[in-house]
């Protein structure tokens, strides 16, 4: 039988984010610093094929938001895509999916509030970098614990800076390559410089595993959904509308890079390649805008971060799957617990990177590598159960649904299993894989041995 899993009205979170955060949320939630530098040395490992890789990888993604559209309209709910491996598969599936995912952010937010004080860094070289950290850490704790409305804010003019970069970029960069831009030449050709395929084909494959977390957050938009006005307009138009976002904005964006320059002249020092291809145009304080454009990336993924790990651990809470204390909210609506828990892990890993970079921090950020596939893994395990279910007892319930079900699921999963394999066989990321299993490991023994018979032992009673 199909649970109800909707929104629960008497969770005490409040329903204040309105449509145009939750849209341009899911707009800007895709485009993060790893795209603004990271993108430098994908190209760098592939070659012009790296629109190849950012291709493939936006196809899982886009896929797996088809799925978790068609479950999130069918039936909203708090904690996503933790309730829906909950009720398809079993708790152990909810527990572990939604400790992976908390796991994955505070790890994240770590990462972001040290990366963010290494810009700020050479402007004000007198304040140490882990000052900075935390004060980024701090000033970010605040706007979450003010209100879901000054998150939602937040995170609209954040991510609205980073897609009117990414929509002027393609603008500018599509007139340079036709040669119309003034001194500009034809220059379309450069993708096709020394082969298109330069580095072969397992460089392409090489490439996905790299650029697979740099999709990750577009499911974020599921998740605040549960604090929205309106959860199943705002999702499916957010899900529907993803595909033209990976093609515009990843794909589209890394092609121009590859015409504007010859791959083997894009910057991989750490610089930004968007910031040598708005030098080309002849902009005056290119790169300086772009390095406030990237600052503003890591400032938005450390909001959405504590935002996203907080409503998970609130949602786990929910579920008894972690300590009751969390559940507390302020007279704001916020899980204010919850939040606080979050970010002393951040606070810790902040810490951590700078005592004891090559092995606490080191295990922090990498055991997280390769979270992201096992739980695009769960959710499409997750949508073939509970389709199957809807079609059988609540049919009307299907608004979105998932392309050619269930033979695209069922490929999403192989294509998944394959980058994990992938992963594997590259040294580089082998051990972020390794890591990441030994994460996967943990959370279930936690299950099997204390979740699991505490919760017979309330049935029993």
């Amino acid at each position: 039988m199909v649970e109800e899993a909707g929104i629960e009205h008497d969770a005490g979170l409040r329903r204040s984010l309105k449509n145009r955060h939750l849209q341009m949320i899911a707009l800007g939630g895709i485009i993060g610093a790893s795209l603004f530098i990271g993108s430098g040395a994908v190209i760098s490992t592939v070659g012009p094929a790296a629109v190849l890789s950012y291709g493939i990888g936006g196809l899982i993604v886009v896929l797996v938001m088809r799925m978790l559209g068609e479950m999130a309209t069918a039936s909203p709910a708090l904690g996503s895509f933790m309730e829906y491996a909950r009720t398809s598969l079993g708790d152990w599936a909810g527990f572990t999916i939604g400790w992976l995912y908390w796991y994955y952010w505070v790890g994240v937010v770590a990462f972001e509030a040290v990366v963010g004080a290494e810009l700020l860094n050479p402007l004000v070289p007198v304040i140490p970098q882990w000052v900075l950290s935390l004060v980024l850490m701090l000033a970010l704790t605040a706007t979450n614990l003010n209100s879901v409305r000054s998150f939602g804010e937040t995170e609209f003019w954040l991510a609205s800076i980073k897609v009117i970069t990414i929509v002027i970029f393609l603008i500018c960069g599509t007139i340079f390559v036709l040669g119309l831009w003034p001194g500009a030449e034809f220059s379309v050709g450069n993708i096709a410089l020394d082969g298109f395929v330069a580095n072969g084909g397992f460089a392409v494959l090489h490439g996905v595993v790299i650029v697979i977390f740099s999709y990750f957050g577009t499911e974020i938009v599921t998740i605040v959904s549960a604090e929205s006005d309106e959860p199943e307009r705002s999702v499916a138009k957010a899900t529907k509308a993803v595909v033209w976002r990976v093609l515009l904005f990843y794909v589209g964006s890394v092609a121009l890079l590859v015409m504007i320059t010859p791959w083997r002249d894009i910057p991989t020092d750490g610089s930004s390649p968007y910031a040598a291809a708005f030098s080309q145009f002849g902009l005056p304080g290119a790169e300086a805008v772009v390095n406030v454009v990237v600052f503003t990336a890591v400032i938005s993924v450390l909001n959405s971060g504590l935002y996203t790990a907080s409503r998970m651990l609130f949602a786990l809470q929910r579920r008894g799957f972690a300590p009751d204390w969390v559940r507390d909210i302020n007279r704001r609506g916020v899980p204010w617990k919850a939040i606080l828990l979050s970010t002393l892990v951040g606070y810790v890993a902040v810490a951590a990177s700078y005592v004891s970079p090559d092995t606490i921090f080191y295990f922090i950020i990498n055991s997280a590598g390769a979270v992201a596939l096992f739980i695009y893994a769960m959710i499409a395990a997750s949508q073939l159960r509970m389709r199957r279910r809807l079609e059988q007892e609540a049919p009307e319930r299907l608004k979105l649904k998932m392309w050619l079900f269930p033979y695209l699921t069922w490929a999403t999963l192989v294509v998944i299993a394959a980058v994990i394999v992938t992963m594997g066989a590259i040294e580089e990321v082998r051990s972020q894989l390794t890591l990441s299993l030994v994460s996967l490991a943990a959370i279930l023994l936690i299950y099997l041995l204390f979740v699991r018979p505490r919760a017979a032992r309330r049935r029993s009673g």
